[in-house]
């Protein structure tokens, strides 16, 4: 299992995840029409050439999944109860396709549940770059994980 237990956390821990992920067309298309978002800048190539981006650009609900996506397998696979809620989330910067990525996560908050014994609420910042080093994509992360059995 490579996620962590509540009690191996610490505040201020972080993980620079290993996977990086180009963003390819299908995924932008695929995810796009999944979803039924109909945007002309996710789908359109001559609309988008039109717009201030000149391009496609990478639907944002896709590149924070990915983000999410590419975190569980140090965070929380294996050890979650379930995920609480995603806070703060912004996209400072467009995703085109062609952009690699990669995810970063900070630890910012502990505490343990106060109704479930033997759980705890891990919440952490999570931010994707692209190979430019410009953050993309970045939220606030709370869930509540299990604590390592006894």
């Amino acid at each position: 299992m490579a996620g962590r237990y509540f009690d191996e956390w610490k505040v201020g821990d972080t993980i620079a995840h290993d996977l990086h992920r180009t963003v390819t067309e299908t995924d932008n298309l695929l995810f796009s029409t999944l979803t039924h978002n109909i945007q002309p800048l996710h789908i359109d190539l001559e609309a988008a050439k039109k717009s201030e981006f000149g391009q496609i650009l990478v639907n944002g609900t896709f590149t924070f999944s990915l983000m999410v996506g590419i975190t569980v397998g140090d965070t929380t696979a294996g050890t979650l109860v379930a995920n609480l809620g995603y806070d703060e989330l912004r996209m400072p910067k467009p995703v085109f396709i062609g952009d690699t990525l990669r995810a970063q996560t900070e630890v910012i908050e502990l505490r343990p549940s106060k109704s479930r014994p033997g759980q705890g609420i891990v919440t952490w910042a999570h931010r994707m770059l692209n190979q430019r080093d410009e953050v993309v994509c970045e939220c606030r992360r709370s869930a509540l994980l299990k604590s390592r059995p006894a």
